[in-house]
């Protein structure tokens, strides 16, 4: 249940990074900050931040941080991923090679 948890706290934290950008985008559109859509992009990332926090505390407290922290390098695998299917970013082929390794990294350091 513990990591579990945690890999909602990474989702949370990629979706953020995808609302952050999004409000970005909005704003380069409009050139204003307080334009209604923006205003609720940027305060939609804002507040999921907020609640993925506040799972990640409840998470450290049942676990130690060496142990749950590298599960948060799966947003850098997200972010790009959620990139790709929103902004039509594209990959270069080191992405994948890049991916290979966090996620042998994540699978090494949990279980140590």
């Amino acid at each position: 249940m513990i990591y579990f948890v945690a890999l909602i706290c990474v989702l949370g934290i990629a979706a953020g990074q995808i609302l952050f950008k999004l409000s970005a985008t909005s704003l380069h559109k409009t050139g204003n900050l307080f334009d209604p859509g923006t205003l609720m992009t940027l305060f939609s990332a804002f507040a999921l931040y907020g609640v993925t926090t506040l799972a990640w505390v409840w998470v450290l407290q049942k676990v130690e941080l060496g142990k749950v922290y590298p599960l948060m390098a799966l947003a850098f695998v997200l972010v790009p991923i959620g990139s790709y299917f929103i902004f039509g970013e594209k990959f270069q082929s080191q992405y994948f090679v890049g991916v290979a390794v966090i996620i042998a990294g994540i699978i090494i350091t949990v279980k140590a």
